[in-house]
C-alpha cells in the first residue's frame, strides 16, 4: 500500500481531518460517511459553513483548557493567601474529630468478642500483647 501514491486532494482532505478531529467522531458515530464528507469538502471547500460545527467544537475545547488553567490559578492564589497557623489549627481539629470517631468505633467493637463465644467464661478482654514469665 505504500507503493501507491494518494491523489493530492485526498492528502489535503486528510490534513483537514487532522486539523478537525470532530469529523472523525462524526464518522465513528455513524452520522456521516467518509465518502460524503470528502465530496462535501471537495465541492464546498474548507471555508464552507458545513464545517463550522466542527470548528466550533475545536474552539470550545480551547476555552475549556483555558478554564482549567484559570481554575488552577484560582487554587494556587488561594493557597498563597492561606495562613499556615490557621491551617494547622484546622488540621488539629480534624485529627481530634477522627480520633473521637475511632474511639466510638472501638467501643462498639470492644463490646463484642471477635472470635464468637469462645471467650464467654472470661469477662476480661484478651490482651493482644500478653507477656508470660519464663
Amino acid at each position: 500500500m505504500s507503493d501507491k501514491k494518494l491523489h493530492p486532494s485526498v492528502v489535503k482532505f486528510k490534513e483537514f481531518v487532522k486539523q478537525n478531529p470532530q469529523i472523525i467522531k462524526e464518522v465513528r458515530t455513524g452520522n456521516a460517511t467518509w465518502q460524503d464528507l470528502y465530496e462535501d469538502w471537495y465541492l464546498l471547500g474548507e471555508e464552507d459553513s458545513r464545517w463550522d460545527s466542527f470548528k466550533e467544537n475545536k474552539k470550545s475545547e480551547k476555552s475549556s483548557n483555558e478554564k482549567k488553567s484559570d481554575w488552577m490559578g484560582n487554587i494556587m492564589g488561594t493557597l498563597k493567601q492561606m495562613d499556615s497557623n490557621q491551617m494547622q489549627g484546622y488540621i488539629n481539629n480534624l485529627s481530634q474529630a477522627l480520633s473521637a470517631v475511632q474511639g466510638v468505633i472501638s467501643q462498639f467493637q470492644g463490646g463484642k468478642p471477635a472470635g464468637g463465644s469462645s471467650n464467654s467464661g472470661n469477662s476480661k478482654p484478651n490482651n493482644p500483647f500478653s507477656f508470660r514469665k519464663d
